[in-house]
């Protein structure tokens, strides 16, 4: 089990990607809470840039671009597989990414990469990017429910 919080999305992705294509099974826990760098203002720019990509074809070919973080992590994941071919495919059904930590998971052992923790540089969370895009954390509304 990783432990995303306050790591690098794309350097925790790095680690991963290399496990699951070695076989091990993966499961990553509290994906809202992992970190991109660069300055709020050019990562939300980015990401809006990226959401405008689309087809003038058939919507079903069309570009999907994940609006939660579980998923926004975990198609950062894919992107460091070969996708396309039999050995990356069954790679990314080893990968489980959750919100928060499960409850049949909360006493397992957490494991970290000490390289891909949070730098110093200006930084935003995955949850904080998809909030701006729509995402309502389900979290947060439980912690806050009466």
């Amino acid at each position: 089990m990783v432990d995303a919080a306050g790591v690098i999305v794309g350097r925790l992705a790095s680690y991963v990607a290399k496990s699951i294509l070695e076989g091990e099974e993966i499961v990553v826990v509290n994906a809202e809470k992992a970190v991109i760098t660069g300055r709020k203002k050019s990562v939300v720019e980015a990401f809006k840039a990226k959401l405008g990509t689309r087809t003038l074809g058939s919507q079903t070919k069309a570009p999907k671009h994940p609006r939660r973080p579980e998923t926004y992590v975990r198609r950062v994941v894919r992107g460091m597989l070969p996708w396309k071919t039999p050995k990356g495919k069954q790679a990314y059904r080893r990968l489980k990414v959750y919100l928060g930590v499960p409850r049949e998971l909360k006493d397992a052992a957490t494991q970290t990469f000490p390289d891909a923790v949070k730098d110093v540089r200006p930084s935003m969370t995955v949850g904080e990017l998809m909030c701006i895009f729509g995402w309502n954390n389900p979290l947060e509304a439980r912690q806050h429910a009466p």
